[in-house]
């Protein structure tokens, strides 16, 4: 498990190379200051305070570029006062759109096909940061989209074009519903609103409470939810609290809108949510995505041997910041993390990069795996098994009969396949764990029985246990 100790020496190491300069001006400096028969003395005392502001610069340097990778959750990042927020309450911070927002001009796009084209140019995996308010297309993939558009009022028509896509907006294409801002006059120059489309894709809950105090759900409603964007885009300042807007503290002919919406939740959708495509086609584009590949995880023997266990964590919050990696951008997050000895689980505040093969499944879920160390004090997240758990790669196990089982993006029977290859320190760099291999009998055993509560929490839809 990644230490603040270790990460501090490699960046150490890092910072001594890319400034050995100032090591060697500050000795040639020394020499040539300490040199009885050197007439001038200036010019090695210039190199002396060089050569030492090189030098200082070394730890520096490395401390706040150990601060900048050290992604461990610790005490100090705990939310003590809480972020009051229940379970399934999520905020997502994306970016603003860039497109105007006229009445009536909103339309909901059908993601018929999806396919990547190109990200970024040449990277290395380093923090990259742009200033103010830059909107850089480098660290946006370019997706080639072909949507069928239903304008309101209008027929549906179908349109194909490229288009980058902000990485923490990413779910809205595999989800396959966006926002479009078509102009009447111009049916071809249509726009995609991707803070909206990341809304109507079910990426954000949205809630409204209404006038009697009666809370419901527009989530999974694109019928209800693109009108709610046209009230709110008619008469801005619509705050939402997390995802709930509460229209008892809205202006009254704004909230007998919105009342209207909260009475047609029972009725049938005018169109349902396309389903999400799980076999690789169509708008699947997370295989080319950068991001870490999903595994059951290879395993740190001796942080197992003390002890060290997996948990579940879970995304409240993400904010996007001006900082990227090749990987994916850094965000500013709240997590809630589940003690693995059982309790309340506690928030925490971090910055984390989030794969962007991961953020283009957000609409999907919002859990993760984090290893825990030994003394329970640090969580780190694990991407490799949080992206298998995702979804983001196939997982597999095949029975000792030879019987394969299908596990993709099953987070809790998966997550508890891990915790057992933990507990017996049994290493899996892939997504298929194949228990004809020859695996201890008990690791056989229990995996076999968390598959069959599996199969039998499927069939009866509740857990047996």
């Amino acid at each position: 498990m990644q230490s603040f100790a270790g990460t501090f020496t490699r960046n150490l190491v890092i910072a001594a190379v890319c400034t050995v300069a100032g090591p060697i001006l500050l000795l040639f400096g020394a020499l040539g200051v300490a040199d009885p028969g050197e007439a001038d003395r200036r010019i090695p005392l210039v190199f002396l305070l060089v050569g030492l502001a090189g030098t200082l610069a070394i730890p520096v340097l490395a401390f706040t570029g150990a601060r900048a990778d050290y992604r461990v959750v610790t005490r100090r990042d705990r939310l003590d006062d809480g972020t009051g927020r229940t379970d399934d309450s999520f905020a997502l911070w994306a970016p603003r759109a860039d497109v105007p927002t006229p009445q009536g001009r909103f339309a909901a796009a059908d993601v018929l096909e999806a396919t990547f084209v190109r990200y970024g140019g040449d990277w290395e995996a380093t923090y990259q940061s742009y200033g103010g308010d830059l909107d850089p297309d480098e660290v946006k993939p370019l997706i080639r989209l072909r949507l069928r558009i239903h304008p309101d009022g209008s027929a549906p028509f179908e349109w194909t074009g490229e288009r980058r896509v902000p990485s923490l907006c990413l779910s809205a294409v595999t989800a396959g519903r966006l926002v479009a801002v078509v102009e009447p006059a111009r049916p071809a120059g249509v726009r995609i609103d991707w803070p909206r489309s990341a809304l109507l894709a079910g990426t954000r809950p949205c809630r409204l409470v209404g006038l009697d105090g009666r809370r419901v759900d527009l989530t999974g409603r694109p019928d209800l939810l693109l009108e709610q964007m046209r009230i709110a885009g008619t008469v801005g300042g619509i705050r939402m609290d997390v995802d709930t807007i509460d229209l008892r503290n809205l202006a009254p002919p704004v909230a007998t809108r919105l009342q209207g919406l909260i009475e047609r939740v029972g009725e049938p959708a005018e169109r349902p949510a396309l389903e999400p495509t799980p076999d690789g086609r169509s708008r699947w584009v997370i295989d080319d995505l950068p991001g870490e590949a999903g595994t059951f995880g290879d395993l740190d023997r001796r942080w197992a041997r003390h002890g060290g266990q997996l948990t579940r964590a879970r995304f409240l919050e993400l904010r996007g910041t001006t900082t990227y990696q090749y990987h994916g951008p850094v965000l500013e997050t709240v997590l809630r993390i589940w003690p693995v000895e059982g309790g309340e689980p506690f928030d925490a505040r971090k910055k984390l990069t989030v794969p962007m093969n991961y953020l283009a499944l957000l609409h999907r879920t919002r859990d993760l795996v984090a290893r825990v160390s030994p003394d329970r004090q640090r969580y780190e997240i694990d991407w490799n098994r949080s992206n298998l758990a995702a979804g983001v790669t196939p997982a597999l196990v095949i029975a000792p009969d030879g019987r394969e089982f299908d596990l993709t993006g099953r987070f809790d029977p998966l997550l508890a396949i891990m915790r057992l290859l933990v507990a017996h320190q049994v290493s899996v760099s892939g997504n298929v764990v194949d228990l004809r291999a020859r695996h201890p009998s008990a690791t056989v055993e229990q995996v076999m029985e968390t598959l069959r509560t599996s199969l039998d929490r499927d069939a009866t839809g509740r857990d047996p246990r």
